[in-house]
């Protein structure tokens, strides 16, 4: 295609993204997303535009945003993966790397995580043979503390991975540094947090290893996807392994002898000069994102300012509106944060004179979108009944955010009329059956 074709199909693309204008705001008729994708002009044109270069693995835009992510948080690399769940996948399996030697971790090894949380922070933990160590959370901030976490060390405890709750960051650093006492290894679930800051730092900067989603819920979007960031370049080396494939080559696909010997190695009891492209170093998976999703990545990655902003502005408007009601616990952010937030949290209280159930189906019924607060306590759940676990303290608060507990949206594609509408109904609920 040459490149007045191509300019021409870009503009085209253009006046077709400006014809799609989207209805007013009806109170009661338009649905409110608890979340949703914030996809503009810019967007739809840099996905057509990667279409029409036909790249459709990973390649150069993927690349491009890797550096420039990696860049935002000050770490030296950021990995591309096909989903958040995935980057926690690889992210906590790279520690049972062999290349660790004795610090990796190995089956029946403990991992200290929450009881009340989304299971993809849980699952890679028993997916490796380890034991997770649940601990209780508390309501209000929704996350852990630090007392709990050492409470939950023991002599087989090997690291700690726990998710900062709908972008409010529990006390990373000062869990950093207990998890630095005991030589244990940290995973930083940042899914829910890119651009929070914990005592002035970006969280998902604390952790040996930190993990992004970019499902379209989250703060930034390519569809589905995801990444796992780290400072460690023998992390990232084995993240990298990991996730594509397994292999111990790093040339990028269709490249050759990166490292100019690529028929002079000699590994495992293959023959040496064994092609290293097809030498595999890890019991790995394919689980890479594609240029599409790395330019859809670049162009969300310009407007992750903004997009904070509004997520903030949201949930404040929503926290100033409903400081009074009765019967509502609200959210606050932890001490020393300023959250990017994910979602707007409240817990109905057991006097409130009605239940989350009553609440929630009079917002549903007026199209505002609801969600419950993920799991509640993951150890009720069918999947994790028989997995081997350990608790440590009693998990009442997540039995409260089980029965009590939901939430609704401050994304950025949420209108001031839209938050509004929802304090207004929320209000008119209370008052009624307060």
């Amino acid at each position: 295609m040459t490149s007045d074709a191509k300019a021409l199909v870009l503009e085209q693309v253009r006046e077709y993204h400006r014809e799609q204008r989207a209805g007013a705001f009806r109170p009661g008729e338009t649905r409110i997303l608890s979340s949703g994708a914030v996809l503009d002009e810019e967007d739809r044109v840099a996905l057509v535009e990667a279409a029409l270069d036909l790249r459709i693995a990973a390649g150069a835009r993927a690349r491009t945003f890797e550096s420039r992510f990696a860049r935002y948080f000050g770490l030296r690399k950021a990995h591309m993966t096909n989903s958040g769940s995935s980057a926690n996948l690889l992210a906590l399996s790279a520690l049972t790397s062999p290349r660790l030697g004795e610090q990796r971790l190995r089956p029946g090894d403990e991992v200290i995580t929450v009881a009340g949380g989304f299971p993809t922070t849980v699952n890679p933990i028993v997916q490796n043979g380890l034991v997770p160590v649940f601990v209780d959370v508390e309501l209000g901030t929704y996350n852990t503390t630090v007392e709990r976490v050492e409470a939950a060390i023991s002599e087989r405890t090997r690291a700690v991975m726990i998710a900062h709750t709908l972008g409010n960051p529990y006390p990373v650093a000062e869990i950093r540094q207990l998890a630095e006492e005991h030589e244990l290894f940290l995973v930083e679930d940042n899914c829910d947090a890119v651009g929070s800051t914990y005592r002035g730092e970006l969280t998902g900067t604390f952790g040996d290893l930190a993990t992004v989603s970019f499902y379209p819920a989250h703060h930034i979007t390519t569809g589905e996807g995801g990444c796992v960031l780290t400072r460690s370049l023998e992390l990232a080396r084995i993240v990298e392994s990991l996730r594509d494939w397994g292999r111990d080559c790093w040339c990028e696909p269709g490249e050759d002898d990166t490292c100019l010997k690529r028929f002079d190695y000699q590994m495992g009891t293959l023959p040496r000069g064994y092609d290293h492209k097809y030498i595999f170093s890890h019991v790995g998976y394919n689980l890479k994102a594609t240029d599409l999703q790395g330019a859809l990545a670049l162009s969300q990655l310009r407007k992750l300012p903004e997009f904070g902003a509004a997520r903030r502005r949201n949930w404040q408007r929503l926290r100033d509106g409903l400081a009074d009601v009765p019967g509502l616990l609200l959210p606050t952010a932890t001490p020393g944060s300023d959250p990017s937030w994910f979602g707007f949290v409240i817990t109905v209280s057991p006097d409130a004179g009605y239940t989350r159930r009553d609440l929630v189906g009079f917002l549903e019924e007026r199209r505002i979108g609801t969600r419950r607060l993920f799991g509640g306590n993951l150890t009720r759940h069918p999947a994790y009944l028989d997995a081997p676990h350990r608790v440590v303290g009693e998990l009442t608060n997540s039995d409260v955010i089980t029965e009590q507990t939901f939430w609704i949206g401050v994304y950025p594609g949420i209108t001031e009329e839209m938050t509004d509408y929802m304090v207004e109904s929320v209000r008119e609920f209370t008052a009624k059956h307060g």
